[in-house]
């Protein structure tokens, strides 16, 4: 059965825009607080904190007129670009993104949401390089070298993901990226004993769907029958109609010798969109006895 890294879909994307929009350094003069570019400023962040995006947009973009000069537009063309994404306007924000890029090539927030912006869009060999130039820039951060990590699996470089995971289990133990990184990398290679503890530390914070279905296929393929079973059920409990699911029920029915069963649940998954070619080995009962 094909190994699927379904981990990836939870955290490819971590929208939380916007930075504090200003931080006065000592490159970048500190606007006055009370001029109209920081009340438009003000205007955007509090539409952001609620979701108003339109609003958001058209106060950064006014500020953005007021003072083409000031220095501190570069975060507000990385948050507009950002705001743009989640308004639906995918290439207006990619254009937005970079050239706030060209103006500030070194700056690690502004690949980032570019980064981001492109995984979401499944540009993924594009936000790979993005990545991978952010970690040149500064490798001591650990969410790019995250994403970083789950692309390079993805494209099947697992010297490269392996690379990632260590480093982040040296410097980041304790964090849920290192946690999600471990379950991925090791799933992903094969060594799925190895990735249940990582599974178990995400799941004693995060008890999503995704992460059960990752420790009940690891069990699965370790011979752990009731754990997996537990694990599938759960994630089906939170995600009745994903396919694969029933999909990995189907096989785990099939090595507890229980054809019926498994061909009950590869019906169900080619009915909720699983090829059936993947689905074709649990549709003979025959086959499935024969096992036995």
């Amino acid at each position: 059965m094909k190994i699927l890294l379904n981990i990836f879909r939870t955290s490819i994307l971590i929208l939380s825009i916007l930075t504090p929009c200003f931080t006065a350094t000592a490159s970048t003069a500190k606007p006055e607080e009370d001029s109209p570019y920081m009340q438009k400023v003000d205007e955007a962040d509090k539409a952001c904190n609620e979701g108003k995006w339109k609003e958001a947009a058209e106060a950064l973009t006014a500020a953005l007129k007021l003072e083409p000069g000031n220095p501190s537009n570069i975060l507000l063309m990385s948050n507009l670009g950002i705001i743009r994404f989640n308004m639906g306007q995918d290439s207006l924000a990619l254009a937005i993104l970079t050239d706030a890029h060209v103006m500030a090539p070194a700056s690690v927030t502004i690949l980032s949401n570019r980064a981001r912006v492109l995984s979401a869009l499944g540009m993924e060999e594009e936000a790979y390089k993005d990545y991978d130039l952010i970690l040149q820039l500064d490798s001591t951060v650990i969410s790019p070298r995250f994403h970083h990590c789950l692309l390079a699996l993805r494209a099947h470089k697992f010297k490269t993901a392996k690379a990632d995971f260590e480093f982040m289990e040296r410097n980041f133990p304790s964090e849920t990226e290192t946690n999600i990184a471990g379950a991925s990398v090791l799933s992903g290679t094969g060594e799925f004993a190895a990735a249940i503890p990582y599974y178990n530390k995400v799941l004693e914070e995060h008890k999503d769907a995704e992460f059960y279905s990752g420790r009940g296929y690891c069990h699965m393929l370790c011979g752990n029958l009731q754990d997996a079973s537990d694990d599938i059920n759960a994630a089906l409990s939170m995600t009745p109609d994903d396919g694969e699911l029933y999909l990995y029920r189907a096989a785990l029915n099939k090595m507890r010798y229980r054809p019926d069963d498994a061909k009950a649940d590869a019906l169900k998954a080619i009915e909720l969109g699983v090829d059936k070619k993947r689905a074709a080995q649990f549709l003979d009962k025959q086959s499935n006895s024969k096992s036995k």
